[in-house]
């Protein structure tokens, strides 16, 4: 449960942030009230801030609440009034979610994501977006959903592929379609930016032209060996490192289980991708993130060939 200080905690990191990105845009973009192209553009401020809307959102994936209606009746509009005593309607806060999705991308990625430290861990998790029986009648997601097949069985809605260093931070992420392959090189494109040194996947990876086509740049995939594959020599700190993948798989149980990733009630395409960045904000906020646990081996030894 997140407590009042950790949310004035989170507004205080968040309302910094915008403040410097509004001063950015000032320096070096038009603001909306200048006069352009013959007319003045408004630019009112609402009873309620970027900083406010963002921390309220934030603060919902901390488990608290399940539902986010019950949520922001209860919890924004009762428990913390004194927070936020400028609140509005539920319907009018969902109507403002939309608004804040550049910013809350850019605080993502600028602020809550961590470096890749050269041990990288990959996988992805089906996001469902309604039931299998009902996937013929959703009409929010209609040509952007797609049916694909993962190890919990059929899925209808996206995939998202994740990446993590030793340290339980997210340093990247890609969504596609349910249907997307994990060993798809557009996937591997968006990894490839923030890459360098050994990246440790399951088996589902196994592809010999991913692996030359990665090495080529200077990243070495790791994975197991099916059981009809040639045994192969790997050294013991690669094994080792293997075992730890338990780092991805804890992070993509906290934001189903914890951070309200998946659900199904989901009534715009936008409000879905402000859930989804909001969620894995407020993972960089736990307190419970997982780690690897060091290993008594030179990883620069490792990893001094790339």
């Amino acid at each position: 449960m997140i407590t009042k200080d950790k949310v004035t905690e989170i507004f205080c990191i968040i309302d910094e942030f915008d403040k410097n990105l509004d001063m950015e845009m000032r320096k070096n973009l038009f603001l909306p009230s200048e006069v352009s192209g013959g007319k003045r553009r408004r630019n009112r401020k609402g009873r309620l801030s970027r900083s406010e809307i963002m921390t309220i959102l934030v603060s919902y994936h901390f488990g608290t609440y399940r539902n986010f209606k019950e949520y922001y009746l209860k919890g924004v509009l009762g428990e913390m009034r004194r927070e936020f005593p400028d609140a509005v309607s539920y319907n009018r806060f969902v109507e403002l979610m939309p608004r804040v999705f550049i910013e809350m991308l850019l605080f993502m990625r600028l602020y809550a994501f961590g470096k890749c430290t050269g041990i990288t861990f990959v996988d992805s998790t089906m996001i469902p977006v309604c039931h299998n029986v009902r996937r013929y009648f959703n009409k929010v997601f209609a040509g952007l959903a797609k049916d694909g097949k993962g190890t919990m069985g059929w899925c209808h809605g996206f995939k998202l592929h994740l990446m993590c260093n030793d340290r339980g931070d997210i340093i990247t992420f890609c969504l596609t379609g349910a249907n997307v392959d994990d060993r798809d090189i557009r996937v591997w494109k968006v990894f490839e930016k923030e890459l360098y040194g050994k990246v440790f996947a399951d088996r589902g990876y196994i592809k010999k032209e991913l692996f030359e086509s990665l090495f080529d740049r200077g990243i070495h995939l790791v994975h197991g060996l099916r059981a009809n594959m040639k045994n192969r020599l790997m050294s013991m700190w690669d094994k080792i490192m293997l075992r730890k993948r338990y780092v991805i798989e804890c992070i993509n149980e906290l934001l189903k289980n914890k951070a309200n990733l998946v659900h199904s009630r989901h009534r715009s395409v936008h409000n879905f991708l402000v859930n989804l960045c909001s969620a894995l904000t407020a993972y960089c906020f736990f307190d419970n993130k997982p780690e690897a646990l060091p290993v008594h081996t030179e990883r620069t030894a490792q990893l001094e060939l790339f």
